[in-house]
C-alpha cells in the first residue's frame, strides 16, 4: 500500500529546505563541486539554482545567469512593463551580396545581414553578482524577437530562416543579426539595355505589430556595403533607406517600416563584346554592298550572306536579350532597325542589278532620267564620266600589226601611190554618176536602194550582180555597226544610271548607319548611364 498523500508533501518539503540549504555548487558531504544537470533548450526549470550567493567560477556563473533570466519568462509577450509602452526597434541592412536580377520575372535576389536592436527589460542582470559577466548569446527561439518581413517579397520566405543567436547586454539591450536570401519584387526597366539602370527597393516592416505597439528607427541612412561581394555583372550606385509610415484598407491603424532604395548599373562590357560590335560590323557589311561593282555578280550573294550571319546571330543571343514585352530595349531596336537595313539592302540591289541589265530593246530611257541621273546628281555625288578616247579604236584582231609593217616597207612607195592616183581618178569618173560619194571617217552619204539602181540606169551604166551585192553588203554593216553604237550607248547610259543609283544608296546607308549607332549610345548618354 503507498504513502498517504500528505506524507509525500511532507517529504517534497524536505527535500526543498535541504536543496537550499546545501551550498550551491557542492554535495552534501562537501566532497567536490557538485554538477548541474543538463540544460534543455527551451525549459527554464533545467537551470541551475541561483539562490547562493557565492562566488562561482565563469561557467557557473552563466548557468545561474541563464536560470536568472530564463525563470518565468514569456517569449511571446512584448517585453515591455506597461501595455501602452512602444517597443522602439532600431533596424539596420547590410547586403553581402547581390545575387541576381531576373529580368523576366521582375525581382532581385539579394544576400542580407538584418541588423535588429530592441530593449527586453525582463534580460537585464547585475554582472557582478553573474561572474562579471555583461553578454550573452541566447538562442533566438527562446527570447522575444519582433516580426520584421520583407513587405515586397517575390519568393520564398518573407521572414528570417535561419535563426542565428541573439547578443543580449546586461543591460537589457538585444543585438540580432540574422543572414537571410531575399527574392524582392523590382519593376525592371530595360529601355536602355545594356546601358541601363535598375531603382529596386526592400521594405521591411512588422506583419503584426502597429506603431502603437512595435516603432521603427533607422541604425543608418544608407545600407551597409562593407562587407559587399563585387557582382560581376551589376555595380550599386547607392542605397539609402527612409523611414515611412502607411495606413492600409485593411486596418486602422497606421504601420512603419523602413523602406531600401538600391541604384544598381548593368556592367555593360559582357554586352558590348558579343552583341553590339558585331551588329556594328554587320552593318558595315551591308553598306560595302552599295560598293561592290554590279558587272562582278556577287552583290545578291554578299546581302544574303549578310541576311543569313543576321540571322544566326539573333537566333544565338535570344538568351542574351531579356524577354520582357513591356518594353523594347534599345539593343533590340538596333538589331531590328539593322535586320531592316540588310533587308532594304537585298530590295536595292535587285532594283540595281534591273536597272544595270537594261537595253534599247527592253526600256526606253526618261528624259527625266537621263537628266537627272546622267546630268544633275553625279555632279552633286562628285562623280565624273570618263570621256570616250579619240583615237581609232581597232578590234584584236584588226589592229596594224607586223604583216601591215612589212607590207608597208617591202612595197615599192612610187608603184603603191601611182595605183592609189588610178584609184580615185576612176572612182572621180564613176561614182558622181552612180550617186555614190567615197568619204573617210566612216561616214556614208549619197543615194541608196532603189533610187539609187534607177538612177543608174538612167545614166546608162549597169553594175555586175557582184558590186551590187558588194555594196548591199557594205551599206548593211554600216547600218549594222551605227545601230549597235546606238545600242551600246544607250546600254552604257543604263549602267551609269545604276552606278549612280548605288552611290546614292552607298552615301545614304553610311549615313543611317552612323545615325543608327549614335542613336544606340545617346539616349543612355543623355540619361546619365554611361
Amino acid at each position: 500500500m503507498g504513502p498517504s498523500h500528505s506524507a509525500v508533501l511532507s517529504m517534497m518539503k524536505l527535500g526543498l529546505w535541504w536543496l537550499l540549504l546545501i551550498p550551491a555548487g557542492f554535495d552534501s558531504m562537501g566532497e567536490g563541486p557538485r554538477h548541474s544537470p543538463p540544460w534543455t533548450p527551451g525549459d527554464p526549470s533545467s537551470f541551475p539554482s541561483t539562490g547562493s550567493t557565492q562566488r562561482a567560477s565563469p561557467p557557473q556563473a552563466e548557468d545561474r545567469l541563464f536560470k536568472h533570466l530564463f525563470r518565468g519568462y514569456n517569449r511571446w509577450a512584448r517585453p515591455v512593463p506597461n501595455t501602452t509602452d512602444v517597443v522602439i526597434v532600431r533596424f539596420g541592412l547590410s547586403i553581402a551580396q547581390l545575387i541576381d536580377v531576373d529580368e523576366k520575372n521582375q525581382m532581385m535576389t539579394t544576400n542580407v545581414w538584418l541588423k535588429q536592436e530592441w530593449n527586453d527589460y525582463k534580460l537585464h542582470w547585475n554582472p557582478a553578482d553573474f561572474g562579471n559577466i555583461t553578454s550573452l548569446r541566447v538562442p533566438s527561439e527562446m527570447i522575444w524577437i519582433p516580426d520584421i518581413v520583407l513587405y515586397n517579397n517575390a519568393d520564398g520566405e518573407f521572414a528570417v530562416t535561419h535563426m542565428t543567436k541573439a547578443h543580449v547586454f546586461s543591460t537589457g539591450t538585444v543585438h540580432w543579426v540574422p543572414p537571410a536570401i531575399y527574392k524582392s519584387s523590382c519593376s525592371i526597366d530595360v529601355t536602355f539595355f545594356p546601358f541601363d539602370q535598375q531603382n529596386c527597393k526592400m521594405k521591411f516592416g512588422s506583419w503584426t505589430y502597429d506603431k502603437a505597439k512595435i516603432d521603427l528607427e533607422q541604425m543608418e541612412q544608407t545600407v551597409d556595403l562593407k562587407d559587399y561581394w563585387e557582382s560581376g555583372e551589376w555595380a550599386i550606385i547607392n542605397a539609402t533607406g527612409t523611414y515611412n509610415t502607411k495606413k492600409y484598407d485593411c486596418c486602422a491603424e497606421i504601420y512603419p517600416d523602413v523602406t531600401y532604395y538600391f541604384v544598381i548599373r548593368r556592367l555593360p562590357l559582357f554586352y558590348t563584346i558579343n552583341l553590339i560590335i558585331p551588329c556594328l560590323l554587320l552593318s558595315c557589311l551591308t553598306v560595302l554592298v552599295f560598293y561592290l561593282p554590279s558587272d562582278c555578280g556577287e552583290k545578291i550573294t554578299l546581302c544574303i550572306s549578310v541576311l543569313l550571319s543576321l540571322t544566326v546571330f539573333l537566333l544565338l543571343i535570344t538568351d542574351i536579350i531579356p524577354s520582357t514585352s513591356l518594353v523594347i530595349p534599345l539593343i533590340g531596336e538596333y538589331l531590328l532597325f539593322t535586320m531592316v537595313f540588310v533587308t532594304l539592302s537585298i530590295v536595292i540591289t535587285v532594283f540595281v542589278l534591273n536597272v544595270h541589265h537594261r537595253s534599247p530593246s527592253t526600256h526606253t530611257m526618261p528624259h527625266w532620267v537621263r537628266v537627272a541621273f546622267l546630268g544633275c546628281v553625279p555632279r552633286w555625288l562628285l562623280m565624273s564620266r570618263p570621256l570616250p578616247s579619240l583615237e581609232p579604236q581597232y578590234p584584236p584582231d584588226l589592229k596594224p600589226g607586223s604583216s601591215y609593217r612589212w607590207l608597208e616597207t617591202n612595197v615599192d612607195a612610187d608603184e603603191r601611190e601611182e595605183e592609189e592616183e588610178d584609184r580615185w581618178v576612176w572612182a572621180a569618173q564613176s561614182l558622181p554618176r552612180l550617186g555614190v560619194l567615197c568619204s573617210h571617217g566612216g561616214q556614208h552619204h549619197g543615194a541608196s536602194g532603189p533610187k539609187a539602181d534607177a538612177r543608174w540606169q538612167q545614166d546608162g551604166l549597169l553594175l555586175s550582180p557582184r558590186i551590187q551585192k558588194a555594196l548591199e553588203g557594205v551599206r548593211y554593216i554600216a547600218d549594222h555597226l551605227r545601230s549597235e553604237d546606238a545600242d551600246s550607248s544607250v546600254k552604257e547610259d543604263w549602267k551609269y544610271v545604276a552606278m549612280v543609283i548605288d552611290r546614292i544608296f552607298l552615301w545614304l546607308f553610311i549615313v543611317v548607319c552612323f545615325l543608327g549607332t549614335v542613336g544606340l549610345f545617346l539616349p543612355p548618354y543623355l540619361a546619365g548611364m554611361i
